[in-house]
């Protein structure tokens, strides 16, 4: 059995995965937040996308690449097929979405909660799969399914609470606290489950794929315009005293 380790750089990849959660966990809770003041469906749909990007994107998939760059097997190199890979990051993004639009559609209720925590949760346990999946190295990989079991209930339970903290969470203390939970949820998570992962070395030829430190620039970069274009919706985003000023100015103008 190869000797894998998890942490290969120290603290400085599960610092970076944490920190990368908490942020797209943020940014999304404050886009849901946004959403329970807009009246109409028409109006949240553009909002809990941009939660989908936040915390499926940013929040989940991205602390997963993150967290895999201090994963090593001794004896064999690593490579990652591109296209699994990029389907991973869209798993993650339309599991998350669908969980929100379930309970961001309409009013919200204890059913509605569950049904979409269980739907992202297993959908996010997929990408994580499909993420480790997508891996090509010299050897035969194995799971321990008492671990991967305990990865999916975390995944499922993360994901309900992530879906209840989104309706209910109001002030910017409780915004930021509910960010390091959820942090701490799919970090827990994202090392439950490679903590069930096992490789038997094996030689397989030639390996195929992207290095972690080929796909880390284009990847870097898609957050850095994620995480800007996200901050730049909220800030220039309508509160509710612009749309009172605004609705004041236009009834004085036609008043005049």
């Amino acid at each position: 059995m190869a000797e894998v380790h998890h942490f290969a750089y120290g603290w400085i990849t599960p610092i970076m995965a944490y920190s990368l959660s908490v942020l797209g966990s943020l940014l999304g809770l404050i886009c849901t937040a946004r959403v329970r003041k807009l009246p109409t469906a028409r109006k949240r749909v553009s909002w809990l996308i941009l939660a989908a990007v936040a915390i499926g994107g940013t929040g989940i998939w991205v602390m997963h690449f993150m967290a895999m760059l201090g994963f090593a097997v001794v004896g064999s190199d690593i490579r990652y097929d591109v296209p699994t890979t990029a389907l991973s990051a869209l798993v993650a993004v339309v599991v998350v979405g669908c969980g929100l639009f379930i309970v961001g559609l309409g009013r919200p209720t204890a059913v509605k909660i569950a049904i979409g925590g269980v739907l992202t949760g297993l959908g996010v346990n997929a990408m994580h799969y499909m993420g480790m999946a997508a891996m090509r190295l010299d050897g035969d990989v194995d799971y321990d399914l008492m671990r991967v079991g305990a990865s999916i209930a975390i995944a499922v339970v993360a994901a309900t609470v992530a879906l209840f903290l989104s309706v209910t969470v109001r002030t910017g203390a409780a915004i930021f606290g509910s960010a390091l939970v959820m942090g701490v949820a799919v970090c827990g998570m994202h090392y439950t489950g490679m903590s069930a992962m096992s490789v038997q070395l094996e030689e397989h030829g030639h390996l195929t794929g992207a290095t972690s430190m080929t796909l880390i620039a284009p990847i870097a970069l898609a957050v850095v315009f994620v995480v800007m274009g996200l901050i730049y919706s909220v800030l220039a985003a309508q509160t509710d005293e612009d749309r009172a000023g605004t609705a004041y100015i236009n009834a004085r103008l036609s008043g005049g």
